[in-house]
């Protein structure tokens, strides 16, 4: 028997702003966080996981994702991780942690960094990268570990395996269609941060084309008159034949984001991006109706899956945009694939900051092999930051993901980094404070 011996958080921060890396109109000195978990066996293996923050907070993401992880110490590492579904309702069922949520803010951020860390440990025990982990799920047990409290009236489970089931016989051959195609497509933001020289755009956007991006986005919503400059410097660089997406990062109240997308519409955004408050499922209808044929896209932020089940049924949105480390790991992360394929919303998910990246590679694999069955207006963030420190970072070519062939959820950072970066204490910030 494999036993769970131990749990090392570690808050880690990158001083991603003293390069304007990650600025927005909302955010303006990004330090890329994550509140890194290693799970520790008395054994060779291990599981690793985190939550991503920005800075300040991040140790109190650390603290509980602590908290979370003590009820697995002294247990039997086989059966939780045969049953992923089942320890993922005995962690979210500890009361007294719920209360602080529930199923928001900090404990979930936290529940996220622990579940990634066993999700990540049964691919490692697996001997396959999740994405494969996954995929190689039949239907039910697949809908076994998915968390579909509070959606039975937008989602039953037997609608779930019926969904998964029409798909399970293809698998081979859309593994085989990534393949062939070079990878999972994909944008970048990178070129596209607010705090950025008009020569560093320029630059960075051409870079992007050279590169092969089909789509890139841009910040907005600090100044109009701006982002009208900024948008005529982006479309003087890529041309039309790119897709241009826009970002408001939450800034505008529901009247100022119409007025101000009309406004951009001559440069014709693919989308704008969370125009208003992530909670406000009856604005973003609002701006949807009043923006179109420019789609409205959101998610990154989205607390739970009642809150996408929400956006869903109100019809308040064109693109979803999940995130792994915010959502509560792949047993929420699954509700909302399969919601978004009953309501026909495709899923572009969040990524970024740091290690995102890592993470949504898999999971977008997983949507078009085994839910979704479709790449039409699919396409997941890539940002070029700190993918260094990880052991198996993302390899982006031509505009798409290459498919992850090492064992795990691509979650493990380099140790040398953990001592370098850990907040207060690490080589870096002891220097930085002295």
């Amino acid at each position: 028997m494999t036993t769970i011996t131990g749990v090392r958080v570690h808050d880690l921060r990158f001083p991603t702003s003293l390069s304007a890396d990650g600025s927005d109109a909302m955010n303006k000195d990004a330090d890329y966080s994550a509140a890194y978990v290693v799970l520790e066996t008395d054994g060779d293996l291990e599981g690793y996981g985190f939550t991503f923050t920005i800075g300040r907070g991040n140790d109190l993401c650390a603290e509980a994702a602590r908290q979370r992880a003590l009820p697995l110490i002294g247990r039997d590492a086989d059966a939780l991780l045969d049953d992923l579904g089942a320890t993922y309702r005995e962690l979210a069922a500890d009361s007294q942690l719920r209360w602080l949520g529930p199923e928001k803010g900090v404990v979930h951020l936290a529940m996220a960094a622990v579940m990634n860390a066993l999700w990540d440990m049964a691919a490692r025990r697996a001997g396959k990268p999740l994405w494969r982990l996954l995929v190689d799920m039949s239907p039910e047990e697949l809908v076994a570990a998915t968390d579909l409290r509070y959606l039975p009236d937008a989602l039953t489970a037997d609608e779930a395996v019926a969904m998964l089931r029409e798909l399970e016989p293809t698998r081979a051959a859309r593994i085989a269609e990534l393949e062939a195609r070079g990878g999972y497509p994909c944008y970048t933001t990178s070129a596209g941060w607010l705090g950025y020289s008009d020569d560093k755009l320029r630059r960075l956007l051409q870079e992007a084309v050279d590169a092969g991006y089909k789509h890139v986005k841009l910040k907005v919503g600090a100044d109009l008159e701006e982002d009208v400059r900024r948008l005529r410097i982006a479309r003087e660089v890529v041309g039309w034949d790119v897709r241009l997406m826009i970002d408001a990062n939450q800034v505008w109240d529901v009247p100022q984001a119409i007025e101000w997308v009309q406004r951009l519409a001559e440069f014709e955004p693919f989308w704008i991006e969370e125009p208003t408050s992530p909670d406000d499922v009856l604005g973003h209808a609002a701006i949807r109706k009043a923006v179109a044929p420019i789609g409205v896209a959101t998610g990154e932020h989205g607390m739970n899956r009642v809150l996408f089940k929400q956006l869903f049924q109100a019809e308040a949105i064109d693109f979803c945009q999940l995130d792994s480390a915010r959502l509560a790991s792949v047993n929420e992360i699954l509700a909302v694939y399969l919601m978004a394929k009953k309501f026909g919303v495709p899923v572009c998910p969040h990524a970024g900051g740091v290690g995102l990246c890592e993470l949504v590679q898999h999971l977008s694999i997983v949507d078009f092999v085994a839910v979704s069955g479709t790449l039409e207006n699919r396409v997941t963030e890539f940002v070029d930051h700190l993918h260094e420190h990880f052991d198996d970072p993302c390899l982006v070519e031509n505009g798409n993901y290459l498919l992850p062939s090492r064992p795990g959820y691509s979650a493990r950072i380099h140790e040398e980094s953990v001592a370098t970066y850990q907040y207060p204490d690490g080589t870096y910030w002891a220097t930085a404070r002295a």
